[in-house]
């Protein structure tokens, strides 16, 4: 392949939150919500990186190369064929960091955008499946990265092709009467603890039950949000990770015994509620969650990452 061809103009990309799992559908399924962190970045003549980065997690995220949006771009140069000599950064965050909300995964898939607009023949060198896959793999798994990369609800998974471990997705068309409401905690917990906690083995009748809640969420996503509630009842990996959100876990507690379709985001310790009611049953459950968390009414986000300017 030849070296890739770079565009001297800045490019900026805007990708969206993602809530992962949707109660059953561990590394699976991945929903879009309506919250934004922005990247900027411009090749340079100059050998070098130059990092600057505002709002969430600005006082901690790093600087230097192992900047998670330079990382995965600099893993799509190498996919397309080179990486160029200088680079600048400017990153608006916006999605909490280590709460669930796929930070991580925005920040992977915005860089690997970010790099595929600045090579000029980026689309024919890697296309949306290749761009999956990489950052599946740097992810670790493909539910936060499929909803983050195409928008909506996704269901994603990983298949060996040629040897070679390939992510891809399918999209689930949402019910427009369903909406999201996120109660975020200050505190956060990090994915690699929270999976830590999963054990090697659960009850073949959870396993069975998870099954048919995850297939029933499909249909409860498209066409029958009335089955929200039992569709998203998890078995296979929340109730284990109770001791690191223990507040977390006693909402989720709390709502699903009010019949509210109440689940973690992701690797917590978000609570995310998918729910069709009107203003006062939203005010009846921001007084449920009390002090210890910040309500938000999301929505979902119809569209993955995409180019704003160019």
């Amino acid at each position: 392949m030849a070296k890739p061809t770079f565009r001297a103009t800045p490019i900026q990309v805007q990708v969206p939150a993602t809530s992962a799992n949707i109660g059953p559908g561990f590394d699976a399924f991945g929903l879009a919500l309506g919250l934004q962190d922005r990247y900027v970045a411009q090749i340079m003549d100059d050998p070098g990186l130059d990092i600057d980065v505002t709002g969430e997690g600005a006082d901690s995220v790093r600087r230097d190369e192992k900047n998670l949006v330079v990382k995965a771009m600099y893993e799509g140069f190498h996919f397309m064929g080179g990486k160029p000599r200088g680079l600048a950064l400017r990153a608006l965050n916006v999605i909490p960091h280590g709460r669930g909300l796929g930070s991580s995964a925005a920040a992977i898939v915005g860089g690997l955008v970010l790099a595929r607009a600045l090579v000029l023949s980026g689309d024919e060198r890697m296309n949306d499946e290749a761009l999956l896959s990489i950052a599946s793999r740097l992810e670790g798994h493909p539910d936060n990265v499929a909803a983050a990369l195409h928008g909506g609800a996704t269901i994603a998974w990983q298949e060996v092709r040629h040897g070679e471990k390939v992510a891809r997705c399918v999209g689930i068309h949402v019910d427009e009467r369903i909406k999201t409401l996120a109660f975020i905690p200050s505190n956060s917990v990090a994915t690699t603890k929270a999976r830590k906690l999963l054990p090697e083995l659960i009850p073949h009748a959870d396993a069975v039950a998870n099954s048919m809640h995850a297939a029933l969420l499909v249909q409860a996503l498209t066409n029958r949000p009335d089955l929200l509630f039992i569709a998203t009842e998890d078995f296979l990996h929340q109730k284990y990770r109770q001791e690191a959100m223990p507040k977390s876990f006693a909402l989720v507690s709390k709502l699903r015994a009010a019949g509210v379709a109440a689940f973690i985001s992701g690797a917590g310790p978000t609570v995310l509620v998918l729910h069709t009611g009107d203003p006062s049953e939203v005010a009846e459950l921001q007084r449920a969650a009390g002090d210890s968390f910040s309500l938000q009414a999301l929505g979902i986000s119809a569209r993955g990452a995409v180019v704003v300017s160019a």
